[in-house]
């Protein structure tokens, strides 16, 4: 499964109106929702996101929390937090296939756009 940084410069507004685990989590889920996050992806641990951040640890474990109680991520202890697939088991298949297909195109130093490219033209053949 993929495994990079955190992608993004952003932070936590302390003077916002939103608690920091919660600015945390709706962007995570933004993130997630948006694609940027594939499932699969590892979420940096709670201690090296909290550092990042300027956080305390526990507010970046309360947005973790908050995010596997909606599904949305699935914490497996030292193999750490990782972004679950989401919708029906045909679309969380293609999920996983996606991020096994990236991880390989990246392992033999191909370019997006080129992955991308083969991807449409195997689409289009009958």
């Amino acid at each position: 499964m993929p495994d990079a940084s955190f992608p993004g410069r952003w932070s936590v507004d302390a003077e916002g109106s939103a608690p920091p685990f919660e600015q945390l989590r709706a962007r995570v889920l933004e993130l997630v929702t948006s694609g940027e996050l594939p499932a699969g992806f590892r979420l940096p641990p709670v201690r090296a996101l909290a550092e990042q951040l300027g956080l305390a640890a526990n507010t970046v474990a309360r947005a973790y929390k908050e995010l596997e109680a909606d599904g949305i991520v699935e914490t497996h202890g030292r193999g750490g937090t990782l972004v679950s697939a989401q919708g029906d088991a045909a679309h969380r298949a293609a999920q996983h296939a996606a991020a096994e297909y990236a991880a390989k195109i990246r392992s033999l130093g191909l370019a997006a756009d080129d992955a991308l490219e083969l991807v449409k033209t195997a689409l289009t053949l009958p």
